[in-house]
């Protein structure tokens, strides 16, 4: 960087300084805030809001020790510069990992293999210290960059997984907002290179700039994705009303039962139009488990996301033909609520997927009618 004193250096240095403070007081609210800025009635995950305090816990530190490096010293193949550039890769990385990882809420992805592809790095920045005639920072640069590059594929097959995952698990949320944590995943992931691999005030600059909406984004994904554990709080609401199918009973009698279950306790009941009905909570009020009722939709060439989707619509548009019969006031977003939507967002998606129409349409296509 620039040792002379400029308009611009003076505008890095400020918003080095806001940047350290966004980030001490954004992970003393996540671990010391009981209550929710945003979204009070969503219950985020307990893990995500941790890591993502460790997140911006590291990044204020990173901060800090980098600023207080140049401006005490600016030798970069110094002892000192090695270890900073050391501990960065061996800290940042897991942390910005794990954050990611937990917003797939999927416990079963370990974070040890980010420790030992980072080694490396750490490694070659302390060797370049020991051997400063030779540069190693282009090769450690180049495997910086495959690494980010690769962690961008593997996020997006697994972002891809957590999709079908909700769809087949949840019927009520809004998968687009996975896709929230793919585009988080790339502007951080941009954000952390560009203070990696400039050594300018202009985009170092930017890269402060694109990190505060950034910070912000992280804290409102943090506070309103729900926590999808299959067992909750609200898992006594819904209580197991018919008989526990028995193991013994052959796979196709098995289906058939769950079939005449679901008619009797879903359809009828209109259990579906509870907005937190879950695949697993739906097959304990049958009295099966997720795995039967998950081949029973195997074999009716649907799922549990099409099948709760399908009675939601049938209902809405019977609600509505019977309003309408009795010259009562309609108002789509009340009755989408009724139906058991918690989103009119998902609801209209839906909607519009099995009617090939929008709602707004099909309901002046009704009037006329």
């Amino acid at each position: 960087m620039p040792e002379q004193i400029t308009p611009l250096s003076v505008l890095y240095l400020q918003l080095h300084g806001a940047g350290t403070a966004v980030c001490v007081v954004l992970c003393l609210y996540l671990l010391l805030c009981r209550g929710k800025a945003i979204a009070p009635d969503i219950t985020p995950p307990a893990r995500l809001r941790r890591w993502a305090a460790a997140l911006f816990g590291v990044m204020a530190l990173a901060h800090i020790w980098w600023i207080l490096f140049y401006t005490y010293s600016d030798d970069t193949r110094s002892v000192i510069h090695g270890l900073l550039v050391a501990i960065d890769c061996m800290a940042l990385p897991p942390v910005f990992v794990g954050t990611l990882l937990n917003m797939l809420q999927d416990r079963r992805r370990p974070l040890w293999p980010i420790f030992i592809v980072m080694t490396p790095c750490a490694v070659i920045a302390v060797l370049q210290t020991a051997l400063p005639d030779i540069d190693l920072t282009t090769p450690n640069m180049i495997y910086g960059l495959v690494l980010a590059v690769a962690f961008i594929i593997y996020t997006v097959v697994a972002v891809r997984q957590y999709g079908r995952w909700l769809r087949d698990n949840y019927a009520d949320l809004e998968h687009k907002e996975v896709w929230l944590s793919l585009t988080l995943l790339i502007g951080l992931m941009l954000l952390l290179m560009s203070y990696e691999y400039t050594d300018n005030y202009v985009m170092s600059t930017i890269a402060h700039l694109t990190g505060f909406p950034l910070a912000g984004l992280l804290l409102w994904r943090v506070e309103t994705l729900p926590q999808l554990d299959e067992a909750t709080e609200h898992e006594d609401d819904i209580q197991p009303e018919a008989e526990t199918i028995s193991e013994p009973l052959p796979v196709s009698d098995a289906l058939s039962h769950i079939g005449q279950l679901l008619a009797k306790y879903c359809e009828d009941t209109q259990l579906y139009q509870k907005p937190d009905l879950t695949l697993t909570r739906l097959a304990q009020t049958i009295g099966t488990n997720r795995t039967y009722l998950g081949a029973y939709f195997a074999s009716q060439d649907t799922s549990y996301y099409a099948y709760i989707h399908d009675l939601r619509i049938r209902y809405f548009v019977a609600r509505y033909r019977e309003l309408a019969a009795a010259h009562e006031p309609i108002v789509a977003q009340q009755l989408a609520q009724e139906s058991g939507y918690h989103s009119y967002s998902t609801f209209s998606t839906a909607f519009k997927q099995r009617m090939q129409k929008s709602v707004a349409a099909w309901m002046r296509e009704e009037v006329l009618t």
